[in-house]
């Protein structure tokens, strides 16, 4: 892979082509096997897993509880209650796995009538999953999966850590899954205004559940997830504040009418990365073009991975769920199609488009008006949704619409949208994920105690002697 400039210290071999195996947050679905048995047996006699019998999830078409000595991944892989594949390329290899969790799992679905997800070989989408320690702290965690992903995806980066402190877990895959998402819903934007539907309907469900599990209800709700995961934290606190006490987004989405969104920063970067990567007189006006569509000054050495695995297909899959008329019967486009080729992706203007396409859009838009506390989180080096063309424009409208008591804003400097590109940079880059753990315990202070974290800033890179897979201190 060629990159355009020289790191201080190359990736080793096999970081890149592992990271780009699994490259996923916004686009990529994996396969998954069938699930090991379900049901992990009986609740014992000694109060483990008590009362498993007679939960019952609200709305549910189909609940299989499992009894589990281990709700983490450290034993969800090996009794097939995860799918390592789901959550492949979205944390750095060497993150931690704690342990020592035991409690129920349930497994399964509310009724849809669409079939991407292959989970556990029931064709089905609308998968959920909730986990449930014995030793619970009184609160809940729900999220959607990033990208188009499955029920699991979050179970490395957000699941074992949340479960490791007590909390209850919930995680659906949003109601449709993988690159073909687009073809569910009956108008443009449907697909994605489903996964809206589906975390509310999981939320609901989970703080029923949970209520049956310990005989009471959570004390706290937190709704937090990463990508597609994030913006589904911001459409909820908007719309629906009364479900929860706070959330935590990590990089969260963009849909905003009249841009930016990802309809108006991919295309000027699909038409100008290939004249920047070819070189020559042309490259400089090239790059300055990324420059002005939003990508920041210092992460050209990222520019040809992304190239490669987001931009392209990003672009064509989106654009073929909020505008389906643009290449005529021809689904999602031509892939990595040069400027000038008919309906091509690179030539792209979402602003000359009909009416119609931005309603589409404006369907599943975001406003601001956040209802309860939210901390967001955004690599300073991410390229899929440069920070520029979203959360800081996010915290633009959350201010403008009067809630910016609401949110603290922390702009991470290194960071960028896939953690597992740490791995293959580790002096460019840092990790996210202490960050989102950081986040998460200065909520549960804000929520818990009424103080609210420190004040939005950005996140300077670890200091010497800072393990950056462990710490992200978001006070100065």
């Amino acid at each position: 892979m060629r990159l355009s400039a020289p790191p201080r210290r190359g990736p080793r071999p096999g970081l890149l082509r592992r990271a780009a195996a699994a490259a996923a947050v916004l686009v990529t679905v994996a396969a998954v096997p069938a699930a090991a048995e379900r049901n992990g047996g009986p609740a014992p006699a000694d109060g483990h897993c008590t009362g498993m019998s007679r939960l019952r999830v609200p709305g549910a078409e189909l609940g299989v509880p499992s009894c589990l000595d281990e709700l983490t991944t450290a034993g969800t892989v090996a009794s097939g209650h995860t799918d390592r594949a789901d959550w492949a390329g979205l944390t750095p290899a060497g993150l931690s796995v704690p342990s020592g969790v035991p409690g129920i799992q349930i497994d399964g679905y509310f009724p849809d009538s669409s079939t991407g997800n292959t989970n556990h070989g029931w064709n089905h989408d609308s998968q959920f999953v909730i986990r449930l320690p014995d030793r619970w702290n009184g609160g809940l965690v729900v999220t959607g999966s990033p990208g188009v992903r499955e029920q699991y995806a979050n179970d490395r980066a957000i699941g074992d850590w949340v479960l490791a402190r007590g909390y209850a877990f919930a995680a659906t895959d949003k109601g449709n899954t993988g690159i073909d998402f687009h073809r569910d819903g009956r108008a443009p934007g449907d697909a994605i205004a489903e996964w809206n539907g589906r975390v509310t309907q999981l939320t609901r469900a989970a703080r029923a559940v949970v209520a049956q599990r310990y005989l009471r209800p959570p004390s706290r709700t937190l709704a937090t997830g990463m990508s597609n995961g994030g913006y589904l934290v911001r459409w909820q606190l908007e719309n629906h504040p009364e479900l929860y006490d706070g959330g935590v987004d990590w990089e969260g989405t963009l849909w905003r009418e009249q841009g930016p969104n990802l309809l108006t920063f991919l295309p000027p970067a699909l038409a100008a990365y290939p004249r920047y990567a070819a070189g020559g007189a042309g490259a400089e006006q090239a790059r300055r073009e990324m420059a002005a569509a939003g990508f920041p000054a210092g992460s050209e050495f990222l520019w040809p991975f992304h190239h490669q695995y987001y931009w392209d297909v990003t672009q064509r899959i989106y654009r073929e769920e909020l505008d389906p008329g643009y290449d005529g019967p021809q689904e999602a486009g031509t892939p990595f199609c040069l400027p000038g080729t008919p309906a091509c992706d690179a030539d792209y203007d979402y602003g000359l488009r009909p009416r119609s396409v931005h309603d589409a859009v404006a369907k599943i838009a975001l406003t601001g008006r956040i209802g309860k506390p939210l901390i967001t989180l955004h690599g300073t080096l991410d390229v899929l949704l440069p920070i520029g063309q979203d959360s800081d424009v996010y915290a633009r409208m959350v201010d403008d619409a009067g809630r910016g008591r609401l949110l603290r804003y922390y702009r991470i400097e290194g960071g960028t949208h896939v953690d597992s590109l740490f791995d293959a940079f580790p002096d460019r880059l840092r990790p996210l994920v202490p960050c989102h753990r950081s986040a998460l315990t200065a909520l549960e202070t804000w929520i818990g105690r009424g103080v609210p974290p420190p004040a939005s800033r950005t996140v300077p890179l670890p200091a010497p002697g800072e393990d950056p897979l462990t710490s992200c201190p978001l006070t100065s």
